[in-house]
């Protein structure tokens, strides 16, 4: 699942969804299907993000979840910052649940 979190994801229920393994053009499409993508490429003239490098985490944790599916229930990443583009994403909190 990929959300802008918050009131975009609880609220407005923004988010979209891909079943593992995901390619490269799923992890885009992702990322650009949410309703409010338009704050990331740049909305009222603000820069626009790093969807590069948030295309690449989604990518990353998706192969993490496939290689330790049968040993965790979940990833969550919130938040996650995504610089402008170029800079990267910063993970500020994580929780991998792990099944018991």
């Amino acid at each position: 699942m990929f959300g802008l979190g918050g009131i975009y994801a609880e609220v407005l229920r923004d988010v979209s969804f891909r079943m593992l393994p995901i390619t490269r053009n799923e992890a885009e499409a992702m990322v650009r299907e949410i309703r409010t993508f338009a704050l990331l490429d740049g909305a009222r003239g603000q820069p626009k993000a790093d969807v590069d490098a948030l295309v690449d985490t989604i990518l990353k944790l998706a192969a993490l979840a496939q290689d330790l599916g049968e040993h965790i229930s979940g990833i969550d990443i919130n938040p996650l910052f995504v610089k402008p583009a170029g800079q990267g994403v910063v993970a500020a909190d994580a929780l991998i649940q792990i099944k018991r």
